[in-house]
């Protein structure tokens, strides 16, 4: 093979890297867009005691992650980057949701942490009835920043 050859074979493999990356990236910013107009409905996530402390639940279906605060509230945060409309992935080993698209991170509570982010996931409205956990998914409620009194206490 000669030096020309094996050029060429080497740049032929990292563009096809390059295009395969970039094809991943996109598939993965259509899929996060293709999931609009399943909302409407109320949805009993679960007891309260089923949700202990600190953890955080996903409903990838109902599109939220139901967050139960360390202090004890509930918070049913949005599936969805507030930047681009990516789908946030919660990261347990780090305590924060990632966006894949690119990279921002946010709290437990959803709260933006830098650039290009500018404000916090969005909610929806928990409620909670006869000991049970109910998030409603017809409306969003759009936030700039966390504050305590977003939290629902049983």
């Amino acid at each position: 093979m000669t030096r020309r050859n094996f050029l060429k074979l080497g740049m032929g493999a990292l563009g096809a890297l390059a295009a395969l990356e970039a094809g991943g990236a996109a598939l993965l910013y259509l899929r996060s867009h293709g999931l609009e107009g399943a909302f409407g409905a109320l949805v009993t996530a679960g007891r309260v005691e089923d949700f202990p402390t600190g953890s955080v639940t996903e409903f990838p279906d109902e599109r939220f992650f139901l967050v139960r605060a360390p202090e004890g509230g509930f918070l049913a945060v949005h599936t969805r980057c507030p930047h681009l409309g990516c789908s946030v992935m919660w990261v347990p080993e780090k305590g924060e949701f990632v966006c894949p698209c690119h990279a921002a991170k946010f709290s437990l509570y959803g709260d933006h942490g830098k650039p290009p982010v500018s404000r916090a996931l969005d909610l929806f409205a928990v409620k909670i009835k006869n000991d049970l956990v109910q998030v409603d998914t017809t409306s969003l409620s759009r936030r700039d920043a966390f504050a305590p009194d977003q939290l629902v206490h049983a």
